[in-house]
């Protein structure tokens, strides 16, 4: 039998640090800690989520321009492909008045010349284009204002107009780049 007694010794040492009834500590410090731990996440849960839709959109831009900006490029590469297409180059040396060179000849080292050096001559001028005609007036049958001449004689020296020169069709294949894109 047992009697609810005063404890003595080690048992009333024990006792002291262990604390006697119901607890005492308030619940409401760690509830508010969890509600403001729970909410902080979810705004830092909202405020990354809002910066990867605003950089997502950002590189959705930059690869449109960067799509953009190369089709440029490839255009741009056309033309200059067809400015440097042999035949553009020896119609723009034409307009300047350039003329195919001669046979060449070479100097050997000793002063020796090898080769029949010939000397470049020019190529006839085609004949000037024709006049457009005035709009609302059909070609050869009327005269534009001011000229003596109806517009199916030939021009002065007995040579006809001549056509307008063709030009060749451009291609819209896309050129292969050197960039290995």
């Amino acid at each position: 039998m047992t009697t609810k007694g005063p404890l003595k010794g080690r048992a009333a040492r024990l006792g002291r640090l262990m604390p006697s009834g119901p607890s005492t500590a308030a619940r409401t410090p760690f509830v508010l800690l969890v509600v403001v731990l729970l909410g902080g996440g979810l705004i830092t849960l909202l405020l990354l989520n809002s910066a990867l839709n605003q950089g997502s959109f950002k590189l959705r831009d930059l690869k449109n321009r960067t799509t953009e900006l190369t089709d440029e490029e490839q255009a741009l590469q056309r033309d200059v492909d067809d400015h440097s297409a042999p035949d553009a180059l020896e119609r723009r040396a034409r307009e300047l008045g350039m003329v195919p060179g001669g046979s060449p000849a070479f100097l050997d080292l000793n002063g020796t010349v090898l080769g029949e050096p010939s000397k470049a001559t020019p190529a006839p001028k085609p004949p000037p284009a024709p006049k457009p005609t005035p709009p609302g007036a059909t070609p050869g049958t009327s005269t534009p204002a001011g000229s003596a001449r109806p517009a199916t004689q030939p021009a002065q020296g007995g040579a006809t107009p001549a056509k307008p020169p063709e030009t060749t069709p451009k291609t819209t294949a896309p050129a292969p780049t050197t960039s290995g894109r």
